[in-house]
């Protein structure tokens, strides 16, 4: 079987690679850039918030191994996706969430998997995350990649820092202590 991408905004990339890094069936987790309107755009001009960008991942997987579902599964699991105006500590349009999906079964799934969030009540206010068609995807800067990995102390300070992990406990804990 061939190996897919599947491309996840969830505001800062820094905190989207480590729930998908290094899993059976996912061969890598990149950073970067998609959905704007400017070529090979930098990070510096992505939060100036004028290329149209998101900052986002894609992931290259096995989908026997790891089925799109699944990926789908732990994206929402890592963002709140009632919320319109960024990410936690991040606000602005380049950390809105969005699924990129690279294929018609893709954008099915995505969309059935939205609406089951949707119907389950775990949140109160409407799912607003787009379901959008991949665009080219520009790899960040090496700096940013694996960042979890490279400046763990940051990384983490930054994670519970902008609210995320305590927003990830409060609303997911008990999907995520299986």
């Amino acid at each position: 079987m061939p190996i897919e991408k599947a491309t996840f905004a969830g505001g800062c990339f820094w905190c989207m690679v480590k729930p998908f890094h290094e899993q059976e069936g996912i061969h890598s987790v990149t950073v970067g850039y998609t959905g704007g309107h400017t070529e090979k755009p930098t990070y510096k001009e992505v939060c100036q918030e004028n290329t149209g960008h998101y900052e986002a991942v894609q992931i290259t997987f096995d989908p026997e191994l790891y089925p799109y579902e699944k990926l789908l599964d732990v994206f929402w699991k890592q963002i709140d996706p009632t919320d319109p105006g960024g990410q936690f500590g991040d606000r602005g349009q380049s950390y809105q969430t969005a699924i990129f999906y690279h294929s018609k079964e893709q954008e099915e799934k995505a969309e059935h998997s939205k609406k089951q969030l949707e119907e389950s009540g775990r949140f109160t206010k409407p799912i607003v995350t787009a379901i959008l068609p991949a665009s080219t995807f520009y790899v960040g800067e090496d700096y940013h990649q694996d960042y979890y990995k490279k400046n763990p102390a940051h990384y983490s300070l930054y994670s519970v820092g902008s609210g995320r992990v305590g927003f990830i406990k409060t609303h997911w804990e008990d999907e995520n202590n299986e």
